[in-house]
Formats: structure tokens, C-alpha cells, sequence
């Protein structure tokens, strides 16, 4: 499988020019990304960004007494390693592969040296920047207004939207940890979604079947996201 995977499966990388993808491309190392790896704890200042292909990584808080939340979640639509951008050096969060898959990986001193070039990779982070920030914003405001069951559905959204397929694999006691919630309530919110034929839900395995109806129960928070996603960074590949 890893023999198909291709750098320009990531979007930010998939929307650089082709004499950027000429010089970057060669320098990325394809990895593969097991579900539970850790790729950054808080704290640390990181070797590598990662760019997912068909992966998912959950960028997660933790509190001293071990509870921990979602934040944000990176796919192909983006990058884990932001903290070496905007010069912070490290970063409070936890980055955990929520979804397993592939990646590629750049070095911190060549991912510096290129957005150094203050070139289209440098516009491209800060594009993404402000799409993630509105993507931290309102799973904030979401955590705290709406209900568990429009938390799963955009959560389950919001996840699709950075796979290729209908298809997640994930148990109930790792999508709680994830938003911050009871395993019972998962366990309730995901009964009606399989009862209402929206999702299929076995032994952690999750197939969204309809996904016209999971976008109509959802909340507005998701539909900010995605719309400040699209509008930041349209899907336009180049180099393929």
C-alpha cells in the first residue's frame, strides 16, 4: 500500500507549485502512522513535521489528572509540527495518531530552511494557521454549548473530511477521550446514530452511510470549520 502513497496526497503539499514540490519532495521521509503513536508530547520542540496522507492525528491537552481533550484534528488537510512555524520552539499538546495510515515526514531544519525561502510553503502555513485556530475556536465553543451527539457528529465529520472513505476505526473509549467526555455518553450518542441509519457502528468500527443526514444533525461549529477551511485553502492540487 505504501507504494502508492504520494506526497501530493497531503493538500498542503499537494498545492505547491511544481518547482517547490521539485525541491521539497525529494527531502520528505514516508512513515508509517500506527494508531496510538505518539509523534509529539507537550513540551517537546519536535524533530519533524508530519504531513498525513490517509492518516489522522488528534493534537490533545492533558490535565494533571490524566483526562485529556481533542483540540484539533490534522489529516491530509494539513500539518503536525505548527509550533515550529509560528517559533514558539515546543508545544502544550499531545499529537497521537488517531487514525492509522501514512505520512510523510521533514526534517525541523529543512521545514525551516524552506519556509525560510519565504516562499509558497511559508503562505501555505499561514493560511493553515488561521484554519486551525478557527478549528481550535470552535471545538472550544462546541465542547461547551452543544450536546454530546452534535459533539460526535462533528467530530465524525470532521474526521471523514480528512480520509479518502467512509470508513473510521475507532473504539468508544477513545472517541471520548477525544471529546473530553463519559464513555457512556458515546456509547448513547453513537445507539441513536446506528438506529437512525446515519452511521453502522461494530466493535470500533465506524461506516458513515448517510452523510447528508449526519451533516443535518450536527451543529454550526462544524460548518464554520469547513467553510473557513475550504475559503483559506481550496483544493487544487498542482503537479499531479
Amino acid at each position: 500500500m505504501s507504494q502508492t502513497i504520494k506526497p501530493n496526497d497531503n493538500h498542503l503539499l499537494g498545492m505547491l507549485p511544481e518547482a517547490d514540490q521539485a525541491r521539497v519532495f525529494p527531502l520528505l521521509e514516508l512513515v508509517t502512522l500506527t494508531l496510538g503513536d505518539v509523534l509529539c508530547e507537550s513540551g517537546d520542540s519536535g524533530g519533524y513535521v508530519y504531513f498525513p496522507t490517509d492518516s489522522i492525528v488528534s493534537l490533545l491537552y492533558l490535565m494533571e489528572n490524566g483526562a485529556s481533550a481533542e483540540i484539533s484534528v490534522v489529516g491530509r488537510d494539513g500539518m503536525v509540527g505548527i509550533a515550529l512555524f509560528m517559533g514558539g520552539g515546543s508545544t502544550t499538546t499531545r499529537s497521537v495518531v488517531q487514525s492509522a495510515g501514512h505520512g510523510y515526514r521533514l526534517s525541523r531544519t529543512q521545514f525551516e530552511t524552506e519556509i525560510d525561502r519565504h516562499g509558497a510553503l511559508l503562505d501555505l502555513m499561514l493560511r493553515y494557521s488561521q484554519a486551525l485556530i478557527t478549528q481550535m475556536a470552535q471545538t472550544a465553543v462546541c465542547n461547551r454549548h452543544h450536546t454530546i451527539d452534535q459533539q460526535l457528529c462533528r467530530w465524525l465529520l470532521l474526521s471523514m473530511d480528512r480520509l479518502s472513505g467512509n470508513e473510521l476505526l475507532m473504539t468508544q473509549e477513545l472517541i471520548a477521550n477525544m471529546l473530553g467526555v463519559r464513555r457512556e455518553g458515546v456509547t448513547e450518542a453513537a445507539g441513536k446514530l446506528d438506529k437512525l441509519g446515519v452511521i453502522k457502528y461494530r466493535r470500533g468500527h465506524i461506516t458513515v452511510l448517510d452523510r447528508a443526514r449526519l451533516e443535518a444533525l450536527t451543529c454550526e461549529c462544524y460548518r464554520v470549520v469547513k467553510s473557513e477551511t475550504d475559503r483559506l485553502l481550496p483544493w487544487r492540487p498542482s503537479g499531479r
